[in-house]
């Protein structure tokens, strides 16, 4: 969807999970050092199989906020004439809305339905890539803390009076990109 904006309005994306995953790294060892933690491998049996989905959920949306604060350290240090998109699932509402105005946010949130077909059709979706003793059950997890998870930014979007769009399968992405790219036009300078 960003890179189809990109395309279209010309905009810069920034993309949360791509920097989240590789750039922030050692952002993550500081933070367990600061906090006296020890670095250890991650043991991903103690994060897909010893929680349940729920307390899943809870521990990642309390690892959200020290995450989007180096998302905005990122966002200070980028130098670009352009309007910049951002994009991510650590975008959260609360968090957006405490920097911005609430309504230059869209959420996009896959129906449960679309969720299961992805994981079953799309063997990224269906698996973490992670070694554990459960794989199915592990998979499982994932799936029921990720509907959590997007429950819980649909619930508060809506607070926030921030525009919620399911995406189902059911409409190509150039047609779910026109809806964003007209909330967003608004906000961009005239071409």
């Amino acid at each position: 969807m960003a890179g189809i904006l990109v395309d279209r309005l010309g905009v810069t994306h920034y993309h949360y999970d791509f920097h989240a995953a590789r750039g922030h790294e050692d952002r993550r060892i500081a933070a367990r050092a600061r906090r006296g933690e020890p670095y250890a491998e991650t043991d991903w049996e103690s994060v897909w199989i010893g929680p349940s989905p729920a307390e899943m959920a809870a521990t990642v949306l309390a690892g959200f906020p020290e995450r989007f604060r180096w998302v905005l350290d990122d966002l200070s240090g980028l130098v670009t004439s352009r309007p910049v998109v951002v994009d991510g699932w650590g975008c959260r509402p609360e968090l957006v809305a405490a920097v911005t105005d609430p309504a230059r946010m869209v959420v996009l949130v896959p129906t449960d339905e679309w969720r299961l077909r992805q994981a079953a059709q799309l063997p990224r979706a269906g698996s973490l890539g992670h070694r554990v003793s459960d794989p199915e059950l592990a998979a499982r997890n994932r799936i029921e803390r990720d509907r959590l998870l997007a429950r819980d930014a649909v619930e508060r979007a809506r607070e926030f009076g921030m525009p919620v769009i399911e995406v189902d399968g059911s409409r190509p992405a150039e047609v779910i990109a026109d809806e964003v790219a007209a909330h967003f036009r608004p906000f961009l300078p005239a071409v």
